[in-house]
């Protein structure tokens, strides 16, 4: 491959229909499709994607779960939880994201590229080792830091996910372990899906300190975010020092998102402002080794602009104009008590 980016892509992510679900199969399609406009994808290296393996499935989640998964759907559309419904192409397209989670960060530890982004679906953030959950069956990208770590030697592995809903699968996953780095910035809120990740859940046992939860209040948007990254994100990163940082990146903090409750105001830009900070803390902690996955984003046009703009960071260039725009002018909330409660709390 020896290219600067990979993307990872299969027909097989269509195959998961959800009927009048916001989590549909437009999503990938419609992103691929400004990628291949702009002639991104053309600059990009399109390697195959697999399906993840028995044993990578149960380094997060149990047989059991795996099972219910593979039979899931098979007769035809069912909703497994009021949230979330499974089709007869769903268990293909949850066991290929995975898969193509775990061929990214083994092809860019390999050197076979510096980078890649998987436009996969659906999402895994919020599966559990147990359970499907908030649109996901498998937790992609737990997935793949687990085989970081047990297959291909790496010591630590940073996950920061920006998703504007808290990854509770993520975290559940790596809670008490003190190898694998959780990082998540969200909207938080004792009503807000999926109610977990407040700024003191900070990691268990030798897991203790591994845990980062930015809590941020509804309301922010690009500047707070950027504050949240310098203050805090940034500084633990630096201080773990990774191996690889996997990027579980939600688009649902964007400003146009019609998710359920979400309130904040990121803008493509923004976004790619975050991407392009985790590459820079990349290139200086672990070779550049970054591996970015799709997870949330529901708006078509700012969910495929947020993924142009966060690759064209990525190749080191300026993000073209969206044609969303930023947010409306409105008073954001102020975010210092929060982040320097974090910073004492963690010691940063």
């Amino acid at each position: 491959m020896n290219a600067a980016g990979a993307l990872y892509y299969d027909p097989l992510f269509l195959g998961h229909e959800t009927l009048d679900h916001p989590e549909r199969p437009a999503r990938v399609a419609t992103a691929l499709r400004l990628l291949e406009e702009s002639g991104l994808a053309a600059r990009l290296a399109r390697p195959a994607c697999r399906d993840a393996s028995e044993e990578e499935l149960l380094r997060i989640h149990d047989r059991r779960h795996a099972e219910r998964m593979r039979h899931a759907g098979a007769a035809g559309p069912v909703l497994l939880l009021p949230d979330t419904v499974a089709n007869t192409g769903t268990y293909a397209a949850a066991v290929r994201a995975a898969g193509a989670c775990v061929a990214a960060v083994e092809a860019v530890v390999r050197g076979d590229c510096g980078w890649a982004y998987c436009l996969t679906r659906p999402p895994g953030h919020h599966a559990t080792a147990t359970s499907p959950m908030g649109f996901c069956f498998f937790n992609n990208v737990a997935i793949a830091a687990a085989h970081a770590r047990a297959a291909l030697g790496l010591e630590r592995v940073a996950v920061v996910d920006v998703d504007v809903h808290h990854g509770n699968g993520t975290q559940d996953a790596f809670y008490s372990d003190p190898s694998v780095l959780y990082v998540s910035t969200h909207q938080y809120g004792s009503l807000f899906y999926p109610g977990s990740g407040h700024w003191t859940e900070t990691g268990a046992g030798p897991g203790v300190g591994a845990t980062v939860n930015v809590s941020l209040p509804a309301g922010c948007g690009d500047a707070e975010y950027a504050r949240a990254f310098a203050e805090v994100v940034e500084p633990a990163l630096y201080r773990f020092r990774p191996g690889l940082v996997l990027v579980s990146a939600g688009y649902d903090a964007h400003w146009a998102d019609p998710v359920d409750g979400a309130e904040m105001r990121l803008s493509c830009s923004g976004y790619a402002a975050l991407v392009g900070r985790l590459r820079d803390a990349a290139a200086e902690l672990c070779g550049g080794r970054l591996v970015v996955a799709l997870e949330g984003g529901y708006d078509l046009t700012a969910l495929s602009w947020c993924v142009r703009n966060s690759i064209e960071v990525l190749l080191g260039e300026a993000p073209a104009p969206d044609p969303v725009g930023p947010a409306p002018a409105a008073s954001p909330p102020d975010v210092t008590a929060l982040l320097e409660a974090l910073r004492e709390r963690l010691g940063l």
